[in-house]
């Protein structure tokens, strides 16, 4: 029994299903234009317009429409149609030598980076236009990210080994990354600053007086994100075994420690070497050198950086340790584990990715 008019076949070529499945993918790409290339996908595997409807919550029109358009149009077909309006003063000509500017050129003041204004008397057009440009083409030329491709002769296996760490921790063992913030200054602001308040921000001056400096010892441990911190006045290798005896009164005496540490020369001088032969259960595993991101202690001293000390008040250096520690035990009465997402495989990826692109550049 029929139940309606007979749908027309719905067929795809290799390389629009290949497209539709990449729109499907795309993060980039508006939800909407995704949500049409599912549409079209589920027709030509034969799913029925209800079906399809009540699986992706639209309604049964929005998937006879979208099916037809695309049967009638093909890809370009789910893209929306150009409203009405005012004619387009920009030509893509225009936008694409904008672009190339933007890209490959400097602003001719000596600047070392296009502004919007300065790229707007350059091309002769409005600063909103090139605002729109560079948004929509995700240019961001005031903007810099700092890098550095680490030169260790043993990166990978030094690489493989922290990472190793992390994703399949030693049976019987606690992993633990561990570094110091060292100079950690106490700041005392020289007039008193204003609190928020509805429509404006919290204010603070931007001279200071400085009170002393203090160093934090952290070891952060990787299964259960409690850190075990010390304040210390000097970073030397004197220091540094402090923390370590600390660490081993602080740890369960039946487990072995692996502690992910960076190749300052005070984690290596001979007396940390003595020291380590003695204590069996200590490992140290030495991150590449330029390669502090490798260390997830890091991200604890980032946090604390922006929650506590940035614009903490300061008036001598004893304030500044009874800060960091109250903030340390407030850290691990709720602790959260900090967890190790990218694979040695992908990190070479990315590094031979940046190193081509530095090669091709010079």
């Amino acid at each position: 029994m029929r139940t309606g008019r007979p749908k027309a076949e719905l067929l795809l070529s290799h390389e629009e299903r290949s497209q539709l499945q990449s729109f499907v993918r795309s993060r980039s790409l508006p939800a909407a234009l995704s949500n049409r290339a599912r549409i079209v996908l589920s027709s030509a595997d034969g799913e029925a317009n209800n079906a399809i409807a009540e699986r992706l919550k639209l309604t049964k029109a929005t998937v006879g429409k979208w099916r037809a358009r695309f049967i009638e149009r093909r890809i370009p077909g789910l893209y929306d149609d150009v409203r009405p309006g005012k004619p387009r003063t920009i030509d893509d000509e225009r936008v694409a030598r904008l672009i190339k500017t933007t890209l490959h050129t400097k602003p001719a003041n000596g600047s070392t980076h296009w502004s919007v204004r300065t790229m707007a008397a350059a091309a002769n057009i409005s600063y909103s236009s090139v605002q729109r440009i560079w948004h929509a083409h995700e240019l961001k030329p005031h903007l810099t990210r700092s890098f550095k491709v680490s030169r260790d002769p043993n990166f990978v296996a030094k690489v493989e080994d922290v990472t190793g760490l992390y994703f399949n921790p030693p049976d019987k063992a606690l992993v633990l990354s561990v570094d110091e913030k060292s100079q950690i200054q106490a700041l005392d602001r020289t007039q008193p600053g204003l609190p928020i308040k509805k429509g404006r921000a919290g204010t603070m001056t931007y001279d200071y007086k400085r009170n002393g400096t203090t160093t934090l010892f952290a070891a952060l441990n990787m299964l259960d994100g409690k850190v075990i911190g010390a304040c210390m006045p000097r970073h030397r290798h004197r220091e540094f075994l402090r923390f370590l005896k600390q660490i081993d009164n602080q740890t369960p005496a039946e487990l072995a420690l692996h502690l992910i540490v960076d190749n300052y020369a005070t984690h290596k001088t001979p007396a940390v070497k003595r020291w380590l032969k003695t204590h069996k259960r200590f490992h140290l595993h030495f991150i590449p050198t330029s390669a502090s991101w490798l260390n997830m202690v890091e991200r604890f001293f980032a946090e604390i950086t922006r929650k506590r000390i940035r614009r903490g008040v300061f008036k001598s250096v004893d304030e500044l340790k009874q800060a960091i520690m109250d903030y340390l035990d407030n850290h691990n009465g709720h602790p959260k584990p900090y967890v190790w997402t990218k694979t040695a495989t992908e990190i070479f990826s990315k590094v031979a990715r940046a190193k081509q692109a530095l090669e091709s550049q010079h």
